[in-house]
């Protein structure tokens, strides 16, 4: 039976429309739809994060070791406090904080579900101050809490279902065409999700300088600190193919997000009263997205 290309808008509504676990983003407020298999995400994140440790060296910098535990679990309980006041405190469970120094000269830092949370040395020099740290360890937070990781293997897992069940369809009526689309949906999906992976960023940015905001750091440091770290940077970004903005974007956007965050700081770091909350949804976690 041959099947032609009007139909591929439906059957791809369809499938969509049929994956996924609802849920909305803290402080954001956006719709999304996220992995349902919470206990595997969480499981699977600790065996890699143990394999991890097991093998980082440490640092032995006693100072700043205590300076990131002390900075991450002072944005972990105002974050907490936020998600127990909005609607969100069935997920608090879900999170075990933990703040690593690694001896390691990249400047970089990643999140694992679940809160285990990794900074390296060699983003210090460039911080330079806690609340500069604060920034980072805030976007870090956030990957977590607006549940990224599950929300990216989600969508991997419905553009394969799409590409299996479309090629198949078309591939019952004209085999040329099931093979032209086939190469066109392998780019067109790889864009896709490379895509949605800045717009985590660039989410993780705005939630990110809010939660440092709750926790009593002045959000207007995140500008100071992405313009080292663009000064850092070498060679120029390209935003097509790039699963981060460029620097950039990254501070124009952070601009535009400052008056909010601002609200929050002149606050005193009060988590009571306002954001986004949950209105449906099982609980997950997200993840392991770089900050740069």
């Amino acid at each position: 039976m041959k099947t032609t290309l009007k139909w591929m808008p439906l059957i791809v509504a369809l499938l969509l429309s049929a994956c996924g676990t609802p849920r909305v983003v803290p402080v954001t407020g956006r719709k999304q739809k996220v992995y349902s298999n919470n206990t595997e995400i969480l499981t699977s994140s600790l065996t890699e994060y143990k394999n991890y440790v097991s093998t980082a060296k440490l640092s032995t910098n006693a100072a700043n070791t205590a300076m990131v535990k002390r900075v991450g679990q002072r944005l972990a309980t105002a974050v907490e406090t936020y998600l127990k006041n909005n609607g969100y405190a069935d997920e608090v469970k879900n999170y075990n904080w933990e703040f690593n120094l690694v001896a390691d000269n990249q400047a970089n830092a990643f999140c694992m579900p679940g809160g285990k949370i990794v900074v390296y040395e060699g983003l210090l020099p460039i911080t330079q101050t806690e609340t500069a740290l604060a920034i980072v360890l805030g976007h870090e937070i956030a990957h977590a809490v607006a549940y990224h990781s599950s929300e990216q293997l989600q969508k991997q897992t419905n553009l394969s279902t799409i590409g299996q069940v479309a090629t198949s369809v078309l591939a019952q009526g004209n085999v040329n065409t099931a093979s032209t689309f086939a190469q066109l949906y392998g780019l067109g999906s790889q864009v896709a999700t490379l895509k949605y992976s800045r717009d985590n960023e660039t989410e993780a940015d705005h939630i990110g300088l809010i939660f440092a905001a709750m926790a009593g750091y002045d959000p207007s440091e995140a500008l100071t600190f992405w313009q080292r770290m663009a000064a850092s940077s070498t060679g120029a970004q390209n935003t097509l193919f790039s699963t981060h903005p460029s620097d950039a974007q990254r501070i124009a956007n952070i601009k535009k997000i400052l008056p909010q965050a601002q609200k929050y700081y002149k606050k005193g770091g009060a988590t009571t009263t306002t954001g986004s909350k949950k209105t449906s949804g099982k609980k997950k976690t997200a993840g392991t997205i770089v900050i740069k």
